[in-house]
């Protein structure tokens, strides 16, 4: 199995590809396969959130590009701007990753959000797209549940900091 530490700052050839959703994304420690069928262990520092185009660097000097997978979201449209923002503004309050476009959001499927967006007097139309939410105020997003990773994989007793 590939061990991979680093997420690198400056463009490298790229060697191999990962595939991941949003959530997988917010995880440092988690067992994925690559798109050769390579399987692959991510150990990244802690409160980073990969995004599509972010390049890893495995221990054996191998490449990894990061892909932000198609995954089911909710996109959310309005006839006026006001109307988009004060739905952005509910959904802000609830702490919600949120993709902001030019007059539309996307947000991952949630029944009760679709039905208070609703309410507000917005369209929500179910989509299959990349997601990429805002990073938030402070950079490293807003989590509520675990981040814990699979828990057959051990984290080796060091881990490397961001490579430049």
């Amino acid at each position: 199995m590939l061990n991979i530490f680093i997420k690198l700052d400056v463009p490298k050839q790229i060697d191999d590809r990962v595939v991941l959703t949003f959530d997988s994304r917010q995880k440092s420690r988690l067992r994925v396969t690559l798109v050769s069928g390579e399987d692959a262990a991510l150990f990244l520092e802690r409160g980073n959130i990969l995004r599509g185009g972010d390049l890893l660097e495995a221990e054996d000097g191998k490449v990894i590009e990061v892909v932000a997978a198609k995954q089911q979201v909710m996109k959310v449209t309005a006839d006026s701007h006001e109307t988009l923002m004060k739905a952005a503004y509910h959904l802000g309050n609830r702490h919600v990753p949120l993709e902001v476009g030019n007059g539309w959001l996307l947000l991952e499927q949630d029944h009760v959000l679709k039905e208070m967006l609703i309410g507000l007097g917005v369209s929500v139309s179910d989509e299959e797209l990349p997601f990429e939410p805002e990073a938030g105020a402070y950079g490293g997003g807003h989590r509520h549940h675990d981040d814990s990773g699979s828990p057959s994989i051990r984290p080796p007793s060091r881990i490397l900091k961001n490579a430049r």
